[in-house]
């Protein structure tokens, strides 16, 4: 818990019982004002919806976007913070060069040309260096040959920090460590390798053509083993036909060679028979209806 003079711990009881917020909530929310330098703050605080920002005159941004009560809580909370600590000494005088001071980096490193602050992390970068605070323990990195011109803070994560040099975007924990506890290692979530085992398994180009050739032969030797089937059945027709045709050809041939005086006996019959073959052929499909009729007309007519 931060140390706070007399004057800063009855002020900070009093705000946190007109607003109804616990003394850590308005502690948190003080320290968070007092690291932005009273003009902007961010924040992680449960009782004000989780993380959120706030910046003097401008926007405020709380974890329950869609309530304005709650920006409109924090944003009069942020401000009256920013005004007792202009104005009171709320935190005890800490030497230069000491955690939990306005000036926490080693007094060795001169003054930084940027500083800042996220959360629970403070940063500032110096020549060839950059010390970063987390929760009151210093630790400094030898920042290379990076031209660091921006730090910030991993989407989510409270204890990751990465910066913007010539070099593209850099996390904080690849650099070398000159004093101090490393940050922790922050495993970054690369969607490309999640998503490539699902990739791998969906079938690709070559596959659905080889899928395709296979359905349309088999359509194919489908199609084929139809039209077979139906060539041969037309063939089966066909005989049935060329032999009934033969056998009623034979008949009249047979009809025509007979003595005069039989074919009163037998050409009745044998011209119902035929026609009732011809009946049965017509039935099959084997002749079509003006072949049926022409033939059935011709037989009628020897009677």
């Amino acid at each position: 818990m931060q140390k706070l003079t007399n004057v800063g711990e009855n002020l900070v009881n009093d705000i946190a019982s007109r607003y109804g917020l616990s003394y850590g909530a308005v502690t948190h929310m003080l320290v968070a004002v007092n690291n932005g330098g009273g003009s902007m703050a961010q924040f992680n605080c449960p009782e004000l919806g989780g993380s959120g920002q706030w910046m003097r005159g401008g926007m405020t941004m709380v974890g329950d976007m869609f309530n304005n009560g709650l920006k409109t809580t924090v944003d009069n909370l942020c401000n009256e913070l920013a005004n007792i600590l202009s104005n009171n000494q709320i935190f005890p005088v800490i030497p230069a060069g000491t955690p939990g001071s306005n000036q926490w980096w080693p007094s060795n490193l001169g003054s930084p040309f940027s500083s800042g602050a996220q959360n629970n992390i403070r940063y500032a970068v110096f020549p060839n260096r950059l010390a970063v605070e987390l929760n009151g323990q210093v630790s400094v990195y030898d920042t290379l040959d990076h031209n660091i011109g921006g730090v910030s803070q991993q989407q989510g994560n409270n204890t990751s920090l990465t910066f913007n040099s010539q070099w593209g975007t850099i996390n904080v924990s690849s650099l070398p460590l000159i004093t101090g506890q490393p940050l922790p290692v922050v495993a970054n979530t690369n969607f490309a390798d999640v998503a490539a085992p699902a990739m791998n398994n969906m079938p690709t180009n070559n596959n659905l053509s080889n899928n395709n050739l296979n359905n349309n032969n088999g359509l194919n030797s489908s199609a084929n083993n139809s039209s077979s089937q139906q060539q041969s059945t037309n063939g089966n027709l066909d005989n049935n036909y060329s032999a009934n045709t033969n056998g009623i050809n034979n008949d009249n041939n047979s009809h025509n060679k007979q003595p005069i005086d039989q074919k009163d006996q037998k050409s009745i019959t044998q011209t119902l028979d035929i026609i009732e073959k011809l009946a049965q052929l017509h039935e099959m499909g084997a002749l079509t209806d003006d072949e049926y009729n022409t033939k059935k007309s011709d037989l009628l007519s020897r009677i």
